[in-house]
């Protein structure tokens, strides 16, 4: 039978994506987009309009192939299980259970009784999943934390994805050894709140970072996300002496205004955000620090959103990830006064991805004319440790290290000579 997995949101809902492929494909299932008999939607629910979207691709599935066995998960089927079970869903999960995608289908083949099963509870044990080679990617995420507890004002995701929880220290390791071997040669480590990998546990992230660094085939390390909190001194040693570490960390920043971060209820204000950026750039003074902010957040007036300019400009981001605030239900914002009107969260929204471009400039025009290293990720593009994008002077063969001189800037892309051996 054939299957098509449709994957919607973040690296952690790729990976389980690739989990739920790589294990039907081990049981003789084929992958096809054309005409396909198993229709997997894997949803996310980080805003309204990531819901929506989720939504309305199902409708568009169960339209469109009225034959094919049609299988529902990820976050936004368990916020609005009633939405999707209208719907007419022949499987419809959460987050749980994915890793039993292939018994999931078995039985529905042999019963064709639809089946619904949502775990309401916060505290679950990390579900045990694996993959051994990206099909999607040169680069192979590693899924090592699931769940989080900030409960940020705006956010539903600690609803939906239950407690922090991570996965075993040794089977990560041999999760990489795997992939490595398999021919990756930089892992992303990902996860919902992934600098908070090991809570509980006698290992912590920079434990699981040094450990892997151990691969000699390994070349890059690369983090998906870390909250500013997160980054102690023992991990700024690592990031210090682990060449491995990519030259680039992603700390969202959510709010430039302290009166704001409070309302979000964030764990940190711009004065410790601020120092802390300071001693990383002390460690590595070209890293590539990105970052998240949400606009429109109650009770922001023109002059709080234009601290989040001024602060954006001061922390000198490389580039800024722009979301209108969505007023999600059941969380302590959507219950606050002073909801900011869409078209002032829409033209702030504009003001500040505009913004983004001229930090994203000013970022990579500091990379001309010197030669860097370059993972090739499709033929002709590739990317740097910083995670700069750069088209090529020629095609090479994806999964290759090249040296290239950059040479143009335009549109978000480098354009770069590759350099010969002498």
């Amino acid at each position: 039978m054939k299957f098509y997995i449709y994957t919607l949101g973040c690296k952690v809902n790729a990976y389980e994506s690739e989990m739920m492929s790589e294990k039907l494909l081990s049981h003789g299932y084929i992958f096809s987009k054309e005409n396909p008999d198993i229709i997997i939607v894997n949803t996310c629910s980080v805003t309204n309009v990531a819901d929506k979207k989720s939504e309305k691709l199902v409708r568009q599935f169960k339209r469109n192939h009225k034959d094919a066995i049609l299988v529902v998960c990820g976050c936004s089927s368990f916020h609005k299980p009633e939405d999707y079970q209208k719907i007419g869903i022949d499987i419809l999960i959460g987050n749980t259970e994915k890793s039993q995608i292939v018994s999931l289908i078995e039985n529905f083949l042999e019963t064709r009784s639809p089946y619904v099963k949502f775990y309401k509870e916060r505290n679950l044990p990390f579900e045990d999943m694996s993959v051994n080679r990206f099909t999607t990617h040169t680069r192979a995420f590693v899924k090592i934390q699931d769940g989080c507890d900030n409960f940020c004002s705006y956010c539903v995701i600690p609803f939906v994805r239950g407690s922090i929880r991570s996965k075993d220290f040794v089977e990560t390791l041999n999760e990489v050894n795997t992939l490595v071997s398999n021919g990756h040669q930089e892992i992303v480590l990902t996860g919902i709140h992934t600098g908070s990998y090991g809570v509980n546990t006698p290992y912590d992230l920079t434990d699981l970072i040094h450990a892997i660094s151990k691969n000699e085939n390994l070349k890059r390390i690369r983090i998906s996300s870390i909250e500013i909190t997160e980054l102690n001194d023992k991990f700024l040693k690592e990031l210090k002496e682990n060449p491995k570490i990519c030259d680039h960390l992603h700390i969202p920043l959510q709010a430039g205004s302290n009166e704001i971060l409070r309302k979000m209820n964030r764990k940190y204000d711009l004065k410790y955000f601020e120092e802390k950026l300071k001693k990383i750039r002390e460690i590595r003074p070209s890293i590539s620090i990105t970052t998240d902010i949400i606009v429109g957040h109650p009770f922001e007036t023109e002059e709080l959103f234009l601290e989040t300019i001024e602060t954006s400009k001061r922390f000198q981001f490389s580039k800024i990830h722009v979301f209108p605030y969505s007023k999600r239900e059941g969380t302590a914002a959507s219950l606050m006064k002073e909801q900011v009107p869409g078209e002032l969260k829409k033209d702030r929204s504009k003001r500040l991805c505009n913004l983004s471009l001229e930090l994203e400039e000013n970022y990579a025009s500091k990379f001309l004319l010197e030669p860097i290293e370059v993972l090739v990720e499709s033929l002709g593009v590739g990317c740097t440790s910083n995670y700069l994008k750069i088209k090529l002077s020629e095609s090479i063969s994806p999964n290759t290290f090249v040296t290239v001189l950059p040479l143009q800037y335009e549109n978000g892309i480098l354009y770069g000579e590759v350099l010969k051996d002498k």
